[in-house]
Formats: C-alpha cells, structure tokens, sequence
C-alpha cells in the first residue's frame, strides 16, 4: 500500500495539498471544507481550482476569479488555474521577456512542444503551485485538483522533465519543484470516493498509481456522502418489526398520518448503507497505515456555504488529530 507519513505534521500544516478523485464524488465540496477549517485556524489559505469551473466559488458563495488570486474570506483566497497565464509569468520571472497582452506565435509554438513532449503542460500547473509555495506567500494552498485520470501525470511531470532534459536551467528549476512535491513534510494527495464500487475501484487503483509512478505523498483517503447509521441493531429490529399492516395501523391512529412514506424512505436508507458498507470495509481494509474520513451524506437543502460548513464541520470530527 503507499507510503504513509507520521500523525504528528498534520495536514493543514503541510504548504501544498492536492484534493483529486472520480468526477462527482464531491472533491470541490471537500477543497472548500478543508479551506474553510484553514482560514478558520488563521492560516493564509490559498485555493486552486485546476480545471476552473468555479465550484469552490460557488459552493463558498463567492464570484468565480481569474489567475490573480482573489479573496473570499478572512484568511481566504482562490484562484484558478490558466496554463496561459502561467506561461506569461514564467516568461516574464524567469526569461525577463516583457509582458504581452496575447502570446500570439508564441504560445503556439508552445502548444506545438507540449503536444510533442509529454509533461510540458503539466509542468506549467505543477509549476505554478510549487512557486507559490517557494514564495511563502500562503500557509496552505489547497488544489481542487483534475480528476483521477489526469492527476498522476502532472504530480509525475518533474520527474519526466528531468529525465528529458539533463542539463541548464530548466533542470534546475525543475530540481527545487521535486524538492517540495516529493516532501511529505510539506505536501501529499488526498483521494476522494463515493461509497459504490466503481469510485472506490478508482481510488484504489489511483492510490496505487500514486506509489508506484510518482514520490508525491497519499495523505489520506476520503469517502464522501456516506448514509448515516439511521439505527442501532436492537432500534432496527424494532423497525422492521413496526413495518406489518397491523403495527402501522396502530401508528397511524397514533400519529394521524399515512406512515408508508417514512416507511419506505427509512428502508431505502437502510438499503443504501447495506449496499455501500462492503466497498467502504474493502477500502478500509486496503488502505494500510493510511488516515481515512468517512463524510455523511448531507441532507440540508440551502446554499453551498452551508455544504461547506456542514463539511467541514465532520472533517474536523473525523480528523481531530490528523489536521
């Protein structure tokens, strides 16, 4: 299983967190539950959104941003991601080349060598956030990473680049952006499932990816939308046993309402919980040494912050000592 750190350094003292998993498994809910107990703690939180959808504006209540970081909260900023932008700036620190409104040519010629050379796109995201960190602007920048089927080769793309070129300044670049991805001191991974077979396959295999094809540290594993535990074992007998025509006739005329409704919503709970609780035993049962969040399924209806809260509220339940 992957490699896992000591207990002592906590997650939300790392400079550098990655947040990846399975499209619609909730990874922009947890980046923004995690920036949310950040920025609570007083840390100067940065989040990245990779992919610049805007779901951490959105579920932070907060207008979407561009590559400039903007604040959203005490101690709260985001940005998001433009392989662009991050061209214009390396251009501009690195190469001293005077800042353009349009690349033009250039940016194509660009395209042209990231086509032919795989890890040059990656690089200039990787790039981005592992030079944020060496400027110590932020206690923590948090990434809403892409999902599972791109992560690995950006946290691989200083290990490709520096197998392709051997030499100069880009080496030596790339040489300090090993040197804080590949500490785990400073930053990890952390994969995010559903309770179903295919996210918790997925996260599995890309647990596993992570050890085997880069030295980027696996944090933890997240499972998100988990269906509560309604009943205890004695309280669910007690249930089903309500359940014949007779027993709910007698709390019918007791409550004065029709109880099929909560009757059949309480066995599709019921059902749901049975039906997750294997690939949630098996994940637990391959996951090692490596800390694990089981996150509910949240029910409360209203605006993304209070998704956020709610969130980050069972994050801090789940991983007291771990954050």
């Amino acid at each position: 299983m992957p490699r896992t750190g000591s207990k002592s350094h906590g997650l939300l003292d790392q400079s550098l967190v990655f947040v990846t998993g399975k499209g619609g498994v909730g990874k922009s809910s947890v980046t923004a539950a995690l920036g949310l107990l950040s920025s609570k703690a007083g840390k100067r939180t940065l989040i990245c959104e990779v992919d610049a959808k805007g779901d951490v504006a959105r579920l932070l209540d907060c207008e979407p941003s561009g590559f400039e970081p903007v604040q959203m909260r005490e101690n709260l900023w985001r940005m998001a991601m433009n392989t662009e932008e991050a061209l214009r700036e390396y251009l501009r620190i690195y190469l001293r080349l005077p800042v353009v409104t349009k690349l033009g040519p250039l940016a194509r010629t660009f395209d042209f060598v990231a086509n032919a050379a795989p890890g040059v796109h990656e690089i200039l995201v990787v790039g981005k956030l592992c030079y944020e960190v060496r400027e110590a602007k932020w206690d923590l920048i948090l990434v809403d990473a892409t999902s599972t089927g791109h992560i690995v080769s950006q946290l691989a793309s200083p290990k490709g680049i520096s197998e392709l070129v051997r030499l100069g300044m880009v080496k030596d670049q790339v040489a300090w952006m090993e040197d804080i991805l590949y500490d785990e001191m400073q930053t990890s991974v952390i994969v995010v499932a559903t309770p179903a077979e295919s996210p918790i396959n997925e996260a599995l295999e890309l647990a596993e990816r992570i050890d085997v094809e880069t030295s980027v540290h696996l944090g933890a594993l997240v499972v998100n939308k988990v269906m509560p535990e309604l009943f205890s074992r004695s309280e669910e007998e007690f249930f089903l046993a309500m359940q014949d025509p007779k027993s709910c006739k007698i709390l019918e005329k007791v409550v004065s309402s029709d109880v099929g409704i909560l009757m059949k919503g309480s066995n599709s709970a019921l059902e749901m919980r049975r039906c997750a609780a294997p690939h949630v035993e098996r994940l637990i049962a391959s996951a090692g040494g490596t800390p694990i969040a089981l996150l509910p399924l949240m029910f409360r209806v209203g605006s993304g912050m209070r998704l956020v809260r709610d969130l980050s509220e069972a994050l801090s339940a789940e991983w007291d000592e771990l954050l």
